[in-house]
């Protein structure tokens, strides 16, 4: 999948899946290439990578037909167009709440290379010159705009955000969403999953994308995806190495009958 093709899934009625890579390591493309994954996503918000090391991911895995979906520090447009710069085919602005940050980023993806006021004036309603527009409308094709949804006055001002435009999908963010509904971490709880069912009915009833990272169980993610989101970006590298490792582990300590291991037995979310 292209940039291109990637940003006209996101909006289309397919489901498209993808999960985190907290990974940096150079072989790591070669282990998940053949994976099944359309898209990867790298979370530069919680995630400790410098501007070198998202680089390569990103030029390596759009190289192998996984388009990055970035997730930038802060709504900055600032970090936008430097993540873009850095070879994202996307990204995600984190805790999104009122249009005017939707309208800014709008212009760091969707207007680029347009700076200062003859962006404002864009922004403002103002029209391009011809050759101007069909300048950036080639230049931007590639580029997808996602912004998250992780807050109670995000979800009131839904319908504001998405009439700004620009934005191709929303992205719920479980475990800030759950805080800020006052509970957190319930992902089970009916005023939880009541939110994610508007945030996700409400975006795809405007025809844009909505999806969620989730790292919970099977029946869990397809709860999700029954909801209609189309998008899933399912636990991440280092979640799936844990899992696997100690399963596999435990049977064979099982098998020889040796004492099993002492590790933690709490869950691990990203």
């Amino acid at each position: 999948m292209t940039p291109k093709e990637f940003n006209q899934a996101l909006r289309g009625d397919e489901r498209i899946y993808g999960t985190l890579l907290v990974s940096g390591s150079p072989f790591w493309p070669k282990v998940i290439g053949d994976c099944g994954l359309d898209f990867v996503f790298i979370d530069t918000e919680h995630i400790a990578f410098n501007r070198e090391t998202l680089s390569w991911m990103c030029r390596t895995y759009t190289a192998l037909g996984l388009p990055p979906l970035v997730r930038i520090t802060d709504p900055d447009p600032d970090k936008a167009t430097i993540a873009l710069d850095d070879g994202a085919a996307a990204i995600v602005a984190p805790y999104i709440e009122t249009p005017q940050q939707v309208r800014a980023l709008r212009g760091a993806t969707k207007l680029r290379p347009l700076k200062g006021e003859k962006l404002q004036a864009a922004l403002g309603g103002q029209a391009l010159e011809p050759a101007l527009a069909d300048y950036i409308c080639a230049n931007t094709a590639g580029n997808s705009m996602l912004i998250n949804i992780e807050s109670v006055p995000a979800m009131q001002r839904l319908d504001e955000l998405l009439e700004v435009e620009g934005t191709d999908a929303v992205l719920i963010g479980p475990h800030d969403l759950s805080c800020s509904l006052g509970v957190a971490e319930q992902y089970d709880h009916p005023d939880f999953l009541a939110a994610c069912e508007k945030i996700i009915t409400t975006a795809r009833a405007r025809g844009i994308g909505a999806g969620i990272h989730f790292w919970g169980s099977i029946d869990e993610h397809a709860r999700f995806l029954e909801m209609g989101a189309n998008i899933l970006i399912h636990k991440a590298d280092i979640i799936l190495f844990r899992t696997h490792l100690k399963a596999e582990l435990s049977q064979i300590r099982k098998r020889m009958g040796d004492a099993q291991g002492s590790g933690k037995e709490d869950g691990l979310s990203i």
